[in-house]
């Protein structure tokens, strides 16, 4: 007969183990999530959230230990069995079809997806009536913004019967506004007596809208606390282990002169549409200039056509006086120009996920050795310094870097950049999906770079930090610019707005 818990928690996870190989990235875990409330679950990267979240989700099956569901104890085999139980998962990566309307997506793999159009819409206005939310359900995913496919993929897993609600940096690109409409949603579920999980590493979200917050550290659950007994500083402290200085550093620099500038510039993406539309702006010596916009604004094509990767259909990018465009890459890093570019697969661009890091530090500085062999030392030395400075964890420097965690990963893509000694360094969500402890190592080398009189293109999607580190801060909307604004003096609802494509500040 099956297990019977004493009470009765939407989700309880008791002493789940799981294992990869001779990694223990599960061990021994509790966690407990009550019908209408909403838990964070915190941790640094490879602490073990998202491999527990996958085996309540139906995606991985755990090694020891038992999940209960409404008390009575529950095998999770696949996202199927997992939905039957009424857990559904809204993951960071939508997962939805672009040329389907929100009708489609939601109903996609349901027995109901054949009934008339007038009966399934009226089903899904029914779910938004209940749950507070919005969406036009014959509307085409290609035609969405961000916050609407979020929505359509809350709708998908409600319109399956789930209870349990798990989002994973459900807000990592979103407008502050959109935001607080998704908080929203959230709240209007907790008092329909849903029980909702989320991840994020941004504390103040988890202060806002948790009510109990559980802590991983290193596999193990460490403790489950009130969130209105705890601040930013407490929650820091437990998953690092340690205290941990909050405060982001913002030099201010003297003398500033002006290296970089765009002028009309216009850049089509790889498919030929039209990726940033008539950019002026320029970028200053000793300063962090920070670039804001939702996910697809053109901060891509901003970053890839400074580092010669795309062509300037029209306009003029001078770096020290003279027109670059029409340059090839090579020869604009030789400028002094470096590009540690974060996509959303870490190993999309830069780096070579088979080599290790000796390699793939020989792949900057190959050409400048002298006959036809290879040296490695030097590139050996570099890979050996950025483990000890950016305390990178693997094996060996010669273990291949598909072996290291996404936060380790970026710190060997950044640190290479930054040892090329640039003039001008573009640092594309260079904090994408770290934990608290990693980023703020990042900041702290962005900083550095700073006082060296480098101009630094950091793109993010953080608007707390892009206020606290850069010192002027360019919003992009659909291609354009809505603003270039000083950090000091706007706040995260002016550059929210500004994100959708209202112009609320003059230019600094």
């Amino acid at each position: 007969m099956a297990d019977k818990r004493k009470e009765n928690f939407a989700i309880e996870c008791v002493g789940i183990t799981k294992r990869f190989g001779s990694v223990l990235a599960n061990d021994h875990i509790d966690l407990q999530v009550r019908n209408g409330e909403v838990l964070a679950l915190l941790g640094e990267n490879g602490s073990g959230k998202t491999t527990l979240m996958n085996m309540l989700s139906g995606i991985y099956h755990p090694d020891e230990g038992s999940i209960f569901v409404n008390g009575e104890e529950a095998v999770i085999n696949s996202p199927t069995d997992a939905s039957e139980l009424g857990i559904g998962m809204i993951h960071q990566h939508f997962k939805l079809v672009d040329v389907f309307s929100a009708m489609e997506n939601i109903v996609l793999g349901t027995k109901e997806k054949y009934e008339k159009p007038a009966v399934l819409e009226e089903k899904i206005n029914a779910i938004c009536d209940k749950f507070g939310l919005e969406i036009d359900a014959r509307k085409k995913v290609y035609n969405m913004s961000v916050s609407e496919k979020q929505t359509v993929e809350i709708l998908k897993v409600l319109y399956r019967g789930a209870n349990v609600l798990i989002l994973d940096e459900p807000t990592a690109v979103l407008t502050p506004q959109e935001t607080e409409k998704l908080f929203r949603i959230l709240r209007n579920m907790k008092a329909q007596g849903n029980a909702v999980i989320i991840i994020t590493h941004k504390l103040n979200e988890v202060l806002e809208i948790s009510d109990r917050v559980t802590i991983l550290r290193k596999g193990q659950s460490i403790d489950t606390v009130e969130t209105k007994d705890c601040d930013a500083n407490q929650l820091t402290e437990l998953m690092v282990g340690r205290p941990v200085s909050l405060e982001i550093e913002r030099p201010i620099m003297d003398e500033v002169g002006t290296i970089l500038s765009c002028k009309n510039v216009t850049i089509k993406k790889a498919d030929g549409t039209i990726g940033v539309r008539n950019l002026n702006f320029d970028m200053k010596t000793g300063e962090i200039l920070g670039v804001a916009g939702v996910a697809g604004s053109g901060q891509k094509e901003l970053c890839e056509g400074i580092a010669g990767l795309l062509k300037a259909e029209c306009g003029e990018i001078h770096y020290e006086g003279k027109n670059i465009v029409g340059k090839t890459p090579e020869e604009i890093i030789n400028l002094g120009i470096s590009m540690s570019f974060v996509p959303e697969d870490r190993l999309g661009m830069g780096l070579v996920a088979s080599m290790g890091m000796v390699e793939n530090m020989l792949l900057k500085t190959y050409k400048k050795g002298k006959g036809p062999f290879l040296v490695r030392k030097p590139a050996r030395s570099l890979a050996e310094k950025l483990v000890k400075k950016l305390g990178i964890v693997t094996s060996s420097v010669d273990t291949p870097v598909r072996f290291m965690s996404g936060g380790n990963v970026q710190k060997v893509l950044l640190g290479r950049e930054i040892e090329s000694n640039p003039k001008v360094l573009i640092t594309a969500y260079p904090v994408r999906g770290l934990d608290i402890n990693s980023s703020y190592t990042i900041y702290d080398l962005l900083n550095e770079q700073k006082k060296k009189d480098v101009a630094v293109l950091y793109v993010g999607e953080d608007l707390d930090v892009l206020l606290e580190l850069c010192d002027r801060i360019l919003v992009l909307c659909h291609g354009e610019i809505t603003g270039i604004v000083d950090a000091e003096e706007t706040t995260k609802e002016e550059i929210g707005l500004m994100m959708t494509g209202e112009s609320v500040k003059k230019e600094a």
